[in-house]
């Protein structure tokens, strides 16, 4: 049976699947990354496990992987194949694809893991059949992903979609990137673990406890959701107008607060545009299978560009 081997590789653990053409899972793993024994090994987990995974699928189904894809969370130069930077993983020009196509004998697509997880969003999940859409995850950080006709758009230099880097807050906390300010520093889910931490949920405190105290009535956590809230909302106007997508699908840790999120962002949202039209905002519907599916699109768009070639 024809099938292609997806791998979704995070900070501390991997995601793995074989994947048929019409996206039927034959079978699904996971393993950890290696992480706490360095870069290297985590190298060596990614191409054991993706050799691990060819060998099951020749011995089960009669044929090797005719592809695969890999998600990976950093910048990825996908023309070379290179993981430009993932500082989760400690990486920096890693040449995983020449690597994983040495070791498999196969095609090798590479993509960053949110933008992979939004193609699969956008194909399979919540923006099927929208020809322009806008997918963010909010997590401990917040990144984004732009649909347009079934792909996702990666820019010249594979950076598109970084919305969580839209300084909305000029006087606001310090990125990692080197600003102020920025939509991640104020509204990720980190930091509303933060905010509420301080404003009275006490060490330890994360987001989801935020949500909790938010339901239950509790006027401080209320002001520090709707201080992310219009964050969010700002960020996304500016996403809006430069993108003018048809869906803005939302992911990510924050997106399980359901209606406590996106009730009021919708409605910030309107508040704020003027001539921009509101796009249907909508939570993610895939999970955290996103990624794992959205790799195994990334290796069946490989193939299929490769007949087409």
């Amino acid at each position: 049976m024809r099938h292609v081997i997806a791998l979704d590789v995070g900070g501390t653990a991997m995601k793995a699947a074989l994947v048929t053409a019409d996206g039927a899972l034959l079978h699904e793993a996971r393993r950890p990354t290696g992480r706490d024994r360095g870069p290297d090994a985590v190298v060596a987990s990614i191409l054991d496990f993706a050799a691990d995974l060819r060998d099951l699928g020749l011995h089960r189904f009669g044929d090797p992987a005719s592809a695969a894809g890999v998600a990976v969370p950093g910048v990825v130069d996908e023309p070379g194949g290179i993981a430009v930077y993932a500082a989760n993983l400690g990486w920096r020009d890693v040449r995983l694809r020449a690597l994983l196509t040495q070791r498999l004998a196969a095609p090798v697509a590479l993509g960053h893991d949110v933008r992979t997880g939004g193609l699969a969003e956008g194909r399979l999940g919540a923006g099927r059949g929208a020809d322009r859409f806008l997918f963010m995850a909010l997590g401990t950080g917040i990144a984004g992903a732009i649909g347009i006709d079934g792909r996702i758009e990666p820019g010249a230099h594979g950076c598109a979609g970084e919305i969580g880097h839209i300084v909305v807050r000029p006087d606001g906390p310090g990125c990692g990137c080197g600003r102020r300010g920025c939509l991640e520093t104020v509204a990720s889910a980190a930091a509303v673990s933060r905010a509420w931490a301080a404003a009275g949920g006490g060490p330890g405190a994360d987001a989801a406890d935020c949500v909790k105290a938010v339901r239950s009535g509790d006027p401080r956590a209320a002001a520090v959701w709707q201080e992310a809230i219009g964050a969010l909302a700002d960020g996304l106007v500016t996403g809006l107008t430069l993108l003018d997508p048809d869906t803005l699908i939302i992911g990510g840790g924050l997106a399980e607060a359901g209606e406590t999120l996106f009730s009021p962002l919708r409605a910030a949202v309107t508040a704020r545009i003027t001539f921009q039209t509101v796009p249907h905002i909508v939570p993610a519907a895939l999970g955290d299978t996103a990624g794992c599916l959205g790799a195994g699109l990334l290796a069946w768009d490989l193939l299929s560009a490769e007949v087409t070639a």
